[in-house]
């Protein structure tokens, strides 16, 4: 699941996409957890259960496979989406990941990059009326969108490059082509 490092940014487009290896994987992965689950779960005991909304066990093997089935789903949906998810160019950046909008360098007010743990992520902060405007519908709740809101940041957003073929590094360095005077340390 190798980044596409050293991306040619120099004044021309970056595009990052979804990660074809990356997203098979989860889905494979998540069908395998969902069978490993369903099996446990009618090998223990006296013979095969039913599923009844009074057993808790058998709940929450439901709700196991139901989440494994939901990840699957997204895996290969992700798998099959070859459009850009992210687009830096002469005009702005570009967001897709559901959103489609587009940040023109004027509302950007600086870029940087931070890491978590040993994972780089591209900030970005922007104008403020132009974030509340852009309307990302960014939450810290949600476990697999690669947007998120900066804390203690209250115009910023955040880009993770899991399940991307591009590495964050690779986007910083396309901003840096474009609009160098945009990097924030």
């Amino acid at each position: 699941m190798a980044k596409a490092e050293g991306r040619k940014v120099d004044g021309r487009v970056m595009e990052a996409r979804h990660s074809r290896p990356h997203n098979a994987g989860m889905a494979i992965l998540a069908v395998g957890m969902a069978i490993s689950a369903a099996a446990v779960f009618y090998r223990d005991g006296a013979g095969p259960r039913t599923v009844l909304p009074n057993d808790p066990r058998s709940v929450l093997f439901f709700m196991l496979v139901l989440t494994m089935g939901f990840y699957s789903f997204i895996g290969l949906k992700r798998f099959r989406d070859r459009t850009p998810q992210l687009v830096i160019d002469a005009n702005g950046i570009t967001l897709g990941f559901g959103r489609n909008r587009r940040i023109a360098w004027d509302d950007i007010q600086w870029v940087r990059l931070r890491r978590l743990a040993f994972r780089p992520q591209l900030q970005i902060g922007m104008e403020p009326q132009a974030f509340f405007a852009a309307d990302l519908r960014l939450s810290i709740w949600s476990l697999d969108d690669a947007l998120r809101p900066v804390r203690g940041t209250p115009a910023a957003f955040l880009v993770r490059d899991n399940g991307l073929d591009t590495s964050a590094t690779t986007m910083l360095d396309a901003v840096r082509a474009f609009r160098p005077n945009l990097l924030k340390p």
